[in-house]
């Protein structure tokens, strides 16, 4: 155990077992707190003593010191209604590239109720392996079974680097993994490379706001863990005649892990299409005007079935909401088809969206550095040629 109690400094104050989030993790015997097997490692304890009691850190920084023992790449595959979500193929492609680079295997960490069936795409898109934990508590995405399978598999197999999607879930849970195992973790990256010489994942990501990027190393503890945006990396051509090896593990999952439950999944339908997903986005930036004008945006978007767009300009101003946003703060977006209205081209916004299929500038201003990465320039006023793009768009699509 990880985690000691010094039973001559305890004083039986109970603070850590208010601090504890696993019902049953701390007691108390003879008036002095017992760690029992129901603890996690996660450290929630530790501040809560005032005498120092709790001793943590000394094993703390042996974990993963060991970097010889650590192997492979491994992938967390995120899914949905039983079909692996588009960050997770894309970081198998760019898995596979790092892992061929330190001649190491790449594996799929597939957690879920009965989505065995998912292993064969994870071979197709590039894994040698695919660690397997099943088991109705993982139906639904919970936070507390997933971190603690996923820390327990790390612990077991020793993987040199994991990768997480930048997703609601992968964020959620990958910090928490980070804490159980004792290593670091760079959130968000847009960039992953190996260093030829020291062998270090490079984990690159946009700093202080996205006026610059830094590259993050983890060379003292294993394993080296990233959380990865979507649309940066791209998909391997899938070969569905790949096969490899599936490990199955069984987790010790806990009621202490079952932190909430979950009673039912509602799907909610919006009129807007998320810009992560959008084959087609209409963006505009602060040569709309104003707030008033965004519809002009939002129109076109409509118009071509797609999803309406910002810069962080018009989103600092207020004119639309954050999750609008595209650029190194916000979205990275690869649409087949990106239109950007009125938007200069700064380096964080393009950053966000330079790998589209296609790219369409709207702009007044014939030195805006957007029509530098655009496919196609259009230098005009925006208020005059969104309306008549719209109701052109809207007449071939009529026929």
């Amino acid at each position: 155990m990880a985690i000691q109690i010094k039973k001559d400094l305890c004083i039986g104050c109970e603070m850590c077992l208010s601090s504890c989030p696993y019902p049953g993790a701390i007691i108390m015997a003879d008036g002095v707190a017992v760690i029992t097997d129901k603890c996690v490692e996660c450290g929630a304890c530790v501040d809560s003593c005032s005498t120092e009691a709790i001793e943590f850190e000394a094993a703390k920084r042996e974990a993963g010191t060991k970097l010889d023992e650590y192997k492979g790449v491994w992938v967390f595959i995120e899914h949905r209604k039983n079909k692996i979500a588009n960050v997770a193929l894309e970081l198998l492609g760019e898995g596979r590239k790092l892992a061929d680079q330190l001649g190491q295997e790449l594996a799929g960490v597939l957690i879920g109720n009965e989505v065995s069936d998912l292993a064969k795409d994870c071979f197709a898109y590039g894994a040698d392996k695919v660690y397997h934990v099943d088991g109705a508590v993982y139906t639904h995405y919970a936070t507390g079974p997933y971190t603690t399978a996923f820390s327990q598999l790390i612990k077991a197999f020793k993987p040199n680097i994991v990768l997480f999607g930048a997703t609601h879930d992968g964020r959620d849970f990958a910090a928490r993994v980070a804490v159980r195992v004792y290593t670091g973790l760079t959130a968000d990256c847009t960039e992953l490379s190996i260093d030829p010489e020291t062998k270090l994942l490079q984990q690159t990501r946009p700093a202080f706001g996205g006026n610059i990027m830094a590259t993050i190393l983890t060379p003292d503890h294993r394993p080296q863990m990233a959380t990865v945006r979507p649309n940066v990396m791209k998909k391997l051509m899938p070969d569905y005649g790949k096969s490899g090896e599936i490990i199955r593990f069984e987790a010790a999952v806990t009621a202490g892990d079952l932190l909430y439950q979950i009673k039912e999944v509602v799907e909610h339908t919006a009129k807007t299409i998320n810009l992560e997903e959008a084959d087609i986005i209409v963006s505009g930036g602060r040569g709309i005007g104003g707030p008033e004008n965004y519809y002009l945006i939002e129109e076109l978007a409509e118009v071509l079935g797609g999803a309406a767009g910002a810069s962080r300009a018009v989103v600092d101003a207020g004119w639309v909401p954050h999750y609008r946003q595209v650029g190194q703060t916000g979205k990275t977006v690869a649409p087949k088809l990106y239109i950007a209205c009125g938007i200069s081209g700064a380096i964080q916004h393009l950053a966000g969206m330079q790998t589209s299929d296609f790219i369409i500038a709207i702009n007044k201003d014939p030195e805006a550095p957007i029509f530098k990465v655009a496919n196609l320039g259009i230098c005009a006023d925006l208020h005059k040629a969104l309306p008549y793009l719209k109701e052109r768009f809207k007449a071939l699509l009529e026929k």
